[in-house]
């Protein structure tokens, strides 16, 4: 009865932790291109950004773009959609990162989070930069 006990009181902050492990899944805001840019100075953007963080191109569409990142045993892919005015990053699929519905919710693992704000850090910085070639060039 007594190693029950322990049991069940050592297991309570394990199902804490591993309930803590996902969030709920929230797309990035989208990014503000700056203007005079390209939809070509758009595209490479977004295409260097993404690359740059180890994220494969899987589709290119004019305007849109599929990236998967294969990490270890986990696999994230998402969608780019860009134009002159916005790039929006979207979630489109996953595995093994806890992908799961929550009360109409969905959660998944907070490594994920990281790896596309990242991305869509460096697609910024790649924006910022290819409006200072425009503007100096």
């Amino acid at each position: 009865m007594r190693t029950a006990n322990l049991k069940a009181l050592l297991l309570v902050p394990m199902l804490v932790l591993l309930m803590a492990m996902t969030k709920p899944l929230v797309d990035p805001e989208p990014l503000l291109v700056p203007a005079g840019l390209s939809d070509k100075a758009v595209a490479k953007a977004v295409l260097v950004g993404v690359l740059q963080r180890g994220w494969v191109i899987t589709r290119q569409d004019p305007g849109y773009m599929e990236a998967t990142l294969h990490l270890r045993s986990h696999m994230a892919r998402i969608g780019i959609n860009y134009d002159t005015q916005h790039v929006k990053v979207r979630y489109l699929d996953s595995e093994n990162l806890d992908y799961e519905m929550k009360q109409g919710v969905a959660h998944i693992h907070r490594n994920y989070f990281n790896w596309v704000n990242n991305v869509v850090l460096d697609i910024n910085v790649q924006l910022q930069a290819a409006a200072v070639d425009l503007a100096t060039g």
